[in-house]
């Protein structure tokens, strides 16, 4: 299993990111973005997953990360 960020531009798209993750049976949890990371919202989804599971994605989804402890995020995707 990966862990993976999700960044967004609203706190909405990640709220209804983390229900389709949660739905799709990923441990996923909403959380203050990393400093280290920007959105325009503040809000990121962080979840567990043998893929990036980008179909489970909100339309207004910033970027996903894949990252690892102690490592910087790197980025898989962006949505612009």
């Amino acid at each position: 299993m990966t862990a993976y960020i999700a960044t967004f531009h609203t706190h909405l798209s990640a709220l209804l990111t983390c229900r389709a993750l949660t739905a799709a049976g990923v441990a996923a949890q909403m959380m203050p973005v990393p400093r280290r990371l920007s959105a325009a919202c503040g809000t990121c989804v962080r979840y567990t997953a043998d893929s990036p599971m980008l179909s489970c994605m909100d339309t207004d989804y910033e970027a996903v990360y894949e990252t690892a402890d102690n490592t910087t995020p790197r980025l898989l995707c962006e949505n612009r």
